[in-house]
């Protein structure tokens, strides 16, 4: 059978190149146009520039044609004077000893007859960013500066700034920023003005960090004379320039009135331009130059509200919701001021979601009492939107209207229709409302809790909307006759609620109905300080362990602490401070106002985001920590360079600070709360110890509960451990790194462990005391981690272990690595059953 015949190779286009190879005939092409004088030359030139160019987009390293490109970059075509000196900018910075060779050639075009050739030579020359290379951007920078074309001046004014980052010194040493301000101040063309205006301040701002002239030298372009020759010219300003012009504006102080009028009279047609940022930098002045002026300031809200109208209806929905976020700042400082011009923050059918929701608030803002009606009416027709977002926040825009309104007998009304509609989500926002209205008006309990005790609490599936039911079953109790059996009801599917929020709810709405109908509620409340005793979760473990000892101490002062006589609120809390919402004023024109949120929440370290979680052993460090590095519980986070601290430094409860004394790395609650008696064991765990205190047993009859006895502890395995193993904490970090993991499981704490995990010394002395070591250990409540090692007896194999603890939940994660294979089961077994002993002694 004949040879299948090689196929041919394919050609690589332009857009496809194929490497080395098509690399090294480029090469050879360029070198043989180098010095061509062919009449189609400069256009066989464009053909293999535009060829390096699709390599160099691609990916592909042609800085081995660095020398030939520079060799044709000699020619007058300004098309191959643009590719030639992208090339050059490209691969000058990743290659510093090529650059060298393109300094002649970009000086010579420097000296062009042609300005714009000129232009693009001396900005490729500033775009090289090579430190070793800047002693010759000087000379062109300042022949730049004096070049008759505007465009090249244009460009060495932008050029002295990128000379200020490469070199600081050279700039300065220069003078190149007392060039510019003199340029600044008698150049005729408004671009390079603009320019010179955007170097200054950029290297002045910088500068001023180190030198007190520069300070000076801001201070002096923000004088009269400078301030005034600027919006003098304002209109021959881009739109660009204009916004830099107006920032500049927004930052004079001036000395008298006069001034201040003299300055709106000047840029009173800057609030008619089409440029939406040029409209909203001219408001950002009138604002800031009229703070003082409160009639004037006024004045000035009712002049800019038809501009800002207008750019909302007039651009894309992006530049709307940038112009409704500052509308809405203007909104939230003179609600009355927009109170008539309601109608234009109607939604309409074609808006996103994101501008919808942004003027929903802004009605809620603008509502008083000569609006609300109609606007109110207008969200009760969003309630059914299906945009089921929307729908949701026109319902809470009902009722934060409701909050600020006096006369609420409407809105009520419709409040209580929206339970009426046969849809979860709507329900629930509703109960919510529902709630804080009951919560400022009392007195419309009768009407709300008629309505709201015909809901069903099997069909609200939402968290929040469920706590809210609940929270009025406890509250108005004695109102709703249904109300023990619906709690009962919920109590006994307590296993199947998924929600904290819900079980902290349903907890408080218990005790509450227990104080106001005891006979009825008696059995529930037992059943739920023994689910909430044995829940999980860490907070509606301590807030039933918390009521539990406030019954058992007195229920008369349960009852003063639990349900107690209630005022109605005034005012709600509000979720931004005064301060923010000034800072963001001051940030007027800026993304602050888009975030809603000062610009020092973003660049200031502790606003940053929390520390990564780290699960490398390989960064096991043992050793005592400093105070300062010990994170707070609020931005603790499971690491194990700041979980592990060693047991050889550390005291009980303490560190040793660097004056000597001692301070605690463990934050115990009160005598309250220290630990669990064993009363509320017995509820927990049915098989612990009994207890014999009256008063216990007296309420525990109360609340239906039982102590059973506990059945006797198993048998500890046999394995013989060394009472006095030896183990230093580089051959502990060294072993672990190496031995394979031999056990990884999950056990179970009792809950005077859980509970003696207040102290951590206390579970390091009791496995100490059955010849367990710890050689590090650290954490914060309720995560604590520790490292034990132990020691077959008779023998040199040494058993590693990692155990991390959740007091929370009264479970332990275990990594067992053992030297001898053959006894890690029986260690296993050993360390399970003394760790199960612990808090028993």
């Amino acid at each position: 059978m004949a040879p299948t015949a090689p196929s041919p190779a394919k050609s690589a286009s332009p857009s496809q190149p194929s490497g080395k190879s098509e690399v090294s005939d480029l090469k050879q092409q360029l070198r043989q146009l180098a010095g061509s004088r062919a009449p189609d030359a400069d256009d066989q030139r464009r053909d293999v520039f535009k060829r390096v160019i699709s390599c160099m987009t691609a990916g592909i390293d042609v800085s081995a044609a660095f020398g030939e490109m520079v060799l044709c970059s000699a020619t007058s075509d300004v098309v191959l004077k643009k590719m030639c000196y992208l090339y050059v900018g490209v691969h000058a910075r990743a290659h510093p000893d090529l650059a060298l060779l393109t300094i002649n050639f970009l000086q010579r075009d420097c000296r062009d007859q042609d300005p714009t050739i000129r232009g693009l030579a001396l900005r490729s020359l500033c775009s090289l960013r090579v430190p070793n290379l800047v002693e010759y951007l000087v000379t062109p920078l300042t022949t730049g500066l004096k070049d008759p074309s505007a465009y090249v001046r244009m460009v060495a004014a932008v050029g002295a700034a990128k000379l200020y980052h490469i070199s600081a010194t050279t700039c300065l040493d220069a003078d190149l920023p007392a060039a510019l301000k003199a340029l600044m101040l008698s150049d005729p063309d408004a671009q390079v003005v603009a320019n010179c205006l955007h170097s200054l301040l950029e290297i002045w701002t910088l500068e001023a960090a180190n030198s007190e002239a520069a300070g000076r030298e801001i201070e002096t372009l923000y004088s009269k004379p400078v301030v005034f020759y600027l919006l003098n010219k304002i209109k021959e300003f881009s739109e660009w320039a204009q916004c830099h012009v107006l920032e500049l504006a927004s930052k004079f102080l001036p000395s008298d009135n006069n001034e201040i009028f003299d300055i709106m009279n000047l840029l009173e047609d800057r609030l008619q331009h089409a440029n939406g940022a040029v409209v909203l930098a001219t408001i950002k002045v009138f604002l800031h130059l009229t703070m003082s002026m409160t009639d004037v300031h006024q004045q000035v809200y009712e002049r800019i509200k038809a501009p800002l109208l207008t750019l909302v209806g007039a651009g894309s929905p992006e530049q709307s919701y940038s112009v409704l976020c500052h509308l809405h700042l203007l909104v939230m400082r003179a609600p009355m001021l927009f109170s008539s011009d309601y109608k234009s923050f109607y939604c309409q059918f074609s808006d996103p979601s994101y501008v919808k929701k942004l003027k929903l608030e802004m009605l809620t803002a603008i509502a008083n009492e000569s609006n609300t009606y109609e606007i109110v009416t207008e969200l009760c027709e969003y309630a059914g939107n299906v945009d089921v977002p929307i729908a949701r926040e026109s319902i809470r825009a009902v009722g934060k209207i409701a909050l600020q309104q006096y006369d609420v007998n409407a809105i009520v009304d419709r409040l209580l229709q929206f339970l009426e509609m046969d849809k979860d989500y709507v329900t629930a926002e509703t109960l919510v409302l529902v709630k804080d209205l009951l919560r400022k008006y009392p007195q419309w309990s009768h009407d709300c809790i008629a309505v709201v005790g015909n809901i069903s609490s099997q069909n609200i599936q939402e968290p929040k909307g469920k706590a809210a039911l609940i929270w009025m079953l406890g509250e108005y109790s004695q109102d709703m006759y249904d109300a023990p059996y619906v709690l009962e009801n919920l109590v006994d599917n307590w296993d199947e609620e998924q929600s904290p929020e819900v079980r902290l709810h349903l907890l408080t709405a218990v005790m509450k109905c227990f104080f106001k109908r005891p006979p009825e509620t008696q059995k529930a409340l037992g059943a739920t300080l023994a689910a909430g005793l044995a829940d999980t979760h860490q907070d509606v473990h301590d807030r039933a362990l918390f009521y539990y000892r406030l019954l058992q101490y007195d229920p008369a002062v349960a009852e003063r602490v639990v349900n107690p006589p209630k005022q109605a609120v005034s005012v709600f809390a509000d979720t931004q401070s005064s301060e923010i919402k000034d800072r963001i004023f001051d940030e007027f024109n800026s993304l602050s106002v888009v975030y809603q949120k000062p610009s020092y929440m973003f660049t200031d370290k502790e606003h940053r985001g929390t520390f990564e979680y780290s699960e490398d052993l390989a960064n096991l460090t043992v050793g005592a920590e400093a105070p300062e590095t010990v994170i707070s519980a609020q931005r603790y986070q499971e690491n194990d360079n700041d979980l592990l601290l060693s047991t050889s430094d550390k005291e009980d409860n303490g560190i040793r600070s660097s004056n000597g004394s001692y301070t605690s790395t463990y934050n115990a609650p009160s005598d309250l709360l220290s630990s669990q008696t064993p009363a509320e064991t017995a509820l927990i765990n049915p098989g612990s110890s009994t207890y014999s205190t009256q008063t216990n047993f007296s309420l525990d009859d109360l609340l239906g509960l039982g102590v059973p006895d506990a059945p006797a502890p198993p048998p500890p395995p046999a394995l013989a451990l060394n009472s006095k193993p030896v183990l230093d904490p580089a051959t502990f970090q060294k072993k672990w790194g190496q031995l394979a993991l031999s056990f990884s499981q999950e056990c179970s704490l009792s809950p005077q462990g859980a509970a003696s995990l207040m102290n951590p010394q206390s579970l390091i002395r009791h496995m100490q005391s059955n010849y367990i070591q710890c050689i590090a250990s650290g954490g914060q409540p309720p995560n604590y981690k520790f490292y034990f090692y132990g020691q077959k007896a008779g023998a040199a194999a040494f058993y590693l272990v990692e155990c991390i603890v959740n007091t929370a939940s009264a479970k332990a994660q275990l990594k067992i690595k053992a030297e001898d294979g053959t006894t890690a089961e029986a260690f296993s077994t050993l360390f399970q059953s003394v760790l199960s002993q612990f808090g028993h002694s």
